[in-house]
């Protein structure tokens, strides 16, 4: 029994997932609408992962803005981010359109059997903006809320410098708080390969790999998009060009990250990873991992926003809409718009689309149909699109840490043999 279970941590975590998932595949697909029987076991990991995203935002934010010494850094940082995430979304949004009109994935389509789904109201951008100041940082940090928590948390830390030497024991007590919960991190990943397959399990056995024919249009579009945003936008111009760097050594260095992302369909329960694999195999510091990765799992859905813009034009090819230029240029805007106020959960961007779909005339009705359409197969969709937000995350990372001074090639080359990420117990 010990020398199986040395076994099994010998092997790198990364390896683990990879084979679970396509334990899963197989498994689903034998047992079929079974296989929801052992959907707990992927519910009880997202559950364990979701229960540290609290204490890693609050520790790590707190400690990242106390170690910077200097407040106006932050807002140097802070600049950089909002505004890398805000141009990297409408890029994506952009290809989502491109690849729409040019593919054409509505034409011919039939929803005539599609049940109408329950169309939810978006929460509009000043309501979630004032979300951002939490009325009561307790509430904040007992509700989950991410973005309050990180505003609160910026405060803190600025609180923290300015106090001076005299709060160096609470300093010096929250970087500990920060090793501690990376180190229960390391714990719960564990339970990773465990957990993806019954997740995987669970899409392959209810949905199967011929339900994807109704939908093949969208999701080639989506995979294509993705793809382009990933390799193009990420590998070429952000890792190549502007940091001079291997993307395939990235790609490499956040492999459990994606895996995680894929399995879990959320960012931020994939946060908890990315902290790890950007600061252990990328070489992006604490200070900008711990403020630009928790808000950027926020608030940055690029594969949210190419997958919005294939849909709502989808819709509008379905239902015989002409658009014009102007119509394409509103879509990209309140696409993008609509990908920072998607909720970071399973399917969040579904009900949200309906805000993009109304800029061109489309009822309530014709909305709901595309929605009752979609629904069903969004799940997997859903997985490769969050697989590209955290991809996401970590490049503009990586780029700002470069920018910032903040950012040790060497470990991004040579990424530490040692750890819960290479498999080691």
């Amino acid at each position: 029994m010990t020398n199986a279970l040395a076994a099994w941590f010998r092997i790198a975590l990364w390896k683990r997932i990879v084979g679970a998932m396509a334990l899963g595949v197989i498994v689903g697909s034998f047992w079929g609408p079974g296989s929801e029987n052992i959907l707990w076991l992927g519910d009880l990991f997202i559950r364990l992962i979701r229960m540290l995203i609290v204490p890693i935002v609050f520790f790590t934010v707190v400690s990242g803005v106390a170690s910077m010494g200097d407040p106006s850094k932050l807002g140097s940082l802070g600049i950089k981010t909002v505004l890398l995430f805000l141009a990297t979304s409408i890029v994506a949004i952009s290809i989502g359109v491109a690849l729409a009109v040019i593919m054409q994935p509505g034409v011919g389509a039939d929803l005539s059997n599609a049940v109408p789904g329950t169309v939810q109201e978006a929460v509009p951008i000043a309501e979630r903006l004032m979300s951002i100041i939490p009325a009561n940082p307790v509430a904040a940090l007992a509700e989950g809320n991410v973005l309050a928590i990180i505003f609160f948390a910026i405060l803190l830390g600025i609180g923290l410098i300015s106090v001076g030497e005299s709060a160096r024991p609470v300093t010096e007590l929250l970087d500990v708080g920060v090793a501690v919960v990376l180190r229960v991190t390391g714990w719960v990943l564990e339970v990773a390969p465990f957990g993806v397959f019954a997740l995987i399990a669970w899409v392959s056995g209810t949905l199967g790999l011929t339900a994807f024919l109704d939908v093949f249009a969208v999701a080639a579009a989506l995979l294509i998009g993705s793809l382009i945003q990933m390799i193009v936008v990420y590998g070429a111009l952000i890792l190549r060009f502007a940091l001079k760097l291997s993307p395939v050594k990235f790609i490499l260095g956040i492999r459990e990250a994606l895996l995680v992302a894929f399995s879990t369909s959320s960012s931020t329960s994939t946060l908890p990873v990315s902290l790890t694999v950007a600061e252990n195999n990328l070489g992006v510091r604490p200070v900008v991992a711990s403020t630009v990765l928790p808000v950027g799992a926020t608030v940055n859905m690029d594969g949210t926003a190419v997958y919005v813009a294939i849909v709502s034009i989808f819709g509008a090819q379905v239902f015989g809409f002409d658009l014009t230029v102007a119509d394409y240029l509103v879509i990209i805007l309140t696409g993008a718009l609509v990908s920072i106020a998607t909720p970071t959960v399973p399917s969040g961007s579904l009900f949200l689309m309906a805000v993009v779909m109304e800029t061109f005339g489309m009822t309530p009705e014709q909305i709901a149909v595309v929605v009752g359409f979609i629904l069903a197969f969004d799940r997997p969709l859903d997985m490769w699109r969050t697989l590209v937000n955290v991809c996401g995350d970590l490049a503009v990372s990586t780029l700002v840490a470069k920018w910032e001074d903040e950012f040790d090639e060497e470990v991004y080359g040579h990424p530490p043999v040692d750890g819960f990420m290479d498999g080691e117990s």
